[in-house]
């Protein structure tokens, strides 16, 4: 009886994560660099979150002119994120995107 017990615990375990990972969705988009300055840092974090997660880039730029396929790959759930790009000339965009929903986002002077 123990066995089964223990064999059903792990089957309900296995089932969990299985379905925990099929929720979790990686988001795919299309970043360009429509600017006339390189995109430096991207940081991207999920609505309410208070503070900036990694930069996306880590020791990668993207100079103008160029794009770059992205891939959030945080295990949640969620689309909405807040994202934050900050270029060589020190300027600072901010915004809010479904990343569900994003193909491509461009960025524009």
């Amino acid at each position: 009886m123990k066995n089964h017990l223990m064999s059903f615990a792990g089957a309900a375990a296995l089932v969990f994560s299985l379905s925990a990972a099929v929720q979790a969705e990686d988001l795919t988009f299309t970043l360009s660099n429509n600017t006339s300055a390189v995109l430096e840092r991207f940081y991207s974090s999920p609505v309410g979150t208070e503070n900036w997660e990694e930069d996306v880039f880590g020791e990668q730029v993207l100079n103008p002119g160029e794009s770059i396929d992205i891939t959030i790959a945080d295990g949640r759930t969620v689309c909405d994120y807040d994202m934050r790009f900050e270029f060589d000339d020190d300027t600072v965009t901010e915004g809010q995107q479904n990343l569900c929903e994003l193909g491509t986002y461009t960025l524009h002077e």
